[in-house]
C-alpha cells in the first residue's frame, strides 16, 4: 500500500470517528460510558470539582470573599448573588479566583419584584399537573458529622437529602420521580453515567429534572443558617455553559431564588454558572442543587431541601398555585364614591331638565328605550306602570 492509500485510509477513519462522536452527542441515550481525557465537557465529563476538602476561594477587586466553592473555577464563570450582584471571574491563580462585578443581575430583581405581588400558597390546589425528577450524579456524597464519611460509595447520605425533597413535594401534591441509580465511581465519568438515568426519567416527560448533591468546602459555617425558625443548610444553584438550554436554566434557576428566598430569607446562597454540562442540554427546567457541605450535619442539608420544596412548585406550575396578587381595597370608600357620583349625576340631570318631574320623565323614556321598561312620571293622565 503506498503513502496516498495510507494517508486517504487515514481521514477515512478519522471522518467516520468524527461523525460517530456528533452521533453521540446528539442522541442522549447513545452516549458511552466512557470518556477519556481529551473529550470534551459536552460529552458529560465533569472537569471542575474537587475533591472534599478542596475548595476555591473569588475575590472582587476590593479582596472580600464573594463565594466559596468545591469546583476548580475558570474565567468567565460567573456568580450571581441572593442580593442580585452579578460578578464574573477574571483571573485564577491556584485555588484563588479574582471576580469582576458587573452590576445587579435585573432579571433577578424582576423577579424578586414579581413574586413579591403573591401571597405564599397555603394550601394544596390538588392540580396534579407534573411530575419532578430527582436524582444524584454523585451517589457517593455524605456528610460526615451524620454519616461518618465524606464520601460513602454506592450508599451515599445523599439518598437522604433527595427523599427529604421528594417527602416535602409530595406532601404538596407533586408526583416525584426520585431514582435510586447509582453512578459510582465519583470521577469524571459520573455524568456520563448519571446521563443514562436522566434520559430515562425524561420519558415520564417530568417538568423539572434536579440533580441533588453537596459542597465540599470543608468550612460548616459557610453554609450553616437558621432558616424560617430551622437549623438548615444554605442551598446552590449550578448552572452549566456549555449546553444549549443555558439561558432557559439560567432562568429556571432566578425564579427558584427569587420565589426561595421570598418564602425562606436566606436559603438560596447563589447561581454559579460553571463550566460543564451537568446533563442540563436535556431539558430547560434542568437544575443541580447543592445542599450544604460534607461538614455540617446531613439533617440540616434535608431541612434545606425540604424548605426550597415550597418554591417548586409555584415557580413551575405544579401541585399548587399561587393567590391573586395581593391588594388592599378600601371597599368602604369605593361604595361612598359610587353614591356620590350616582348624586351628582342625579342632580345635573334634575338642574339641566328645569325641575324633578322632567327629570323623571326622561328616566322614564331612556329605560323604556334601552331596556323596555316604563316609569311612572307622576304627571295627571300622563303616567302609567310599565307593561307587564
Amino acid at each position: 500500500m503506498n503513502n496516498k492509500a495510507k494517508l486517504g485510509l487515514l481521514i477515512g477513519f478519522l471522518a467516520v470517528a468524527a461523525m460517530a462522536l456528533t452521533a453521540y452527542q446528539k442522541a442522549p441515550g447513545l452516549l458511552p460510558a466512557w470518556a477519556p481525557a481529551w473529550a470534551p465537557p459536552g460529552l458529560g465529563r465533569s472537569l471542575d470539582e474537587m475533591k472534599a476538602g478542596e475548595y476555591s476561594t473569588v475575590l472582587d477587586d476590593k479582596g472580600a470573599v464573594v463565594t466559596k466553592l468545591g469546583r476548580h473555577v475558570k474565567a468567565g464563570n460567573e456568580i450571581i448573588n441572593s442580593r442580585g450582584e452579578h460578578y464574573r471571574i477574571t483571573r485564577v491563580r491556584g485555588n484563588i479566583a479574582e471576580a469582576e462585578m458587573l452590576g445587579v443581575d435585573r432579571d433577578l430583581l424582576a423577579w424578586y419584584e414579581y413574586f413579591d405581588q403573591y401571597a405564599v400558597p397555603a394550601a394544596n390546589s390538588g392540580a396534579n399537573t407534573g411530575r419532578i425528577a430527582v436524582y444524584h450524579s454523585h451517589s457517593d456524597e455524605s456528610y460526615i458529622p451524620t454519616d461518618g464519611k465524606a464520601s460513602i460509595p454506592g450508599n451515599g447520605g445523599i439518598y437522604h437529602v433527595g427523599a427529604s425533597l421528594t417527602n416535602a413535594l409530595q406532601g404538596r401534591r407533586v408526583p416525584v420521580l426520585h431514582s435510586l441509580a447509582r453512578h459510582d465511581p465519583h470521577d469524571a465519568q459520573a455524568y456520563m453515567r448519571s446521563r443514562k438515568t436522566a434520559v430515562q426519567l425524561l420519558k415520564q416527560s417530568p417538568a423539572a429534572l434536579i440533580d441533588v448533591h453537596r459542597d465540599g468546602v470543608p468550612d460548616p459555617d459557610f453554609y450553616r443558617r437558621t432558616i424560617s425558625g430551622r437549623d438548615a443548610a444554605q442551598l446552590r444553584l449550578v448552572i452549566g455553559s456549555q449546553n444549549p438550554n443555558m439561558n432557559a436554566n439560567k432562568d429556571f434557576a432566578r425564579r427558584l431564588m427569587a420565589f426561595a428566598n421570598k418564602t425562606h430569607p436566606g436559603l438560596v446562597k447563589e447561581i454559579f454558572i460553571g463550566s460543564g454540562n451537568y446533563n442540563q442540554d436535556l431539558m430547560p427546567t434542568a437544575i443541580l442543587v447543592e445542599s450544604g457541605t460534607y461538614t455540617l450535619s446531613r439533617q440540616r442539608a434535608q431541612e434545606g431541601v425540604a424548605l426550597l420544596a415550597d418554591a417548586i412548585p409555584t415557580v413551575l406550575g405544579v401541585g399548587t398555585a399561587p393567590r391573586a396578587p395581593t391588594t388592599t381595597r378600601n371597599w368602604g370608600s369605593l361604595a361612598w364614591i359610587i353614591v356620590l357620583t350616582i348624586v351628582a349625576a342625579g342632580a345635573f340631570l334634575v338642574i339641566s331638565s328645569g325641575g324633578w318631574s322632567q327629570a323623571r320623565s326622561k328616566f322614564g323614556q331612556f329605560f323604556g328605550k334601552e331596556f323596555g321598561l316604563r316609569l311612572r312620571t307622576g304627571s295627571r293622565g300622563g303616567g302609567r306602570e310599565g307593561e307587564r
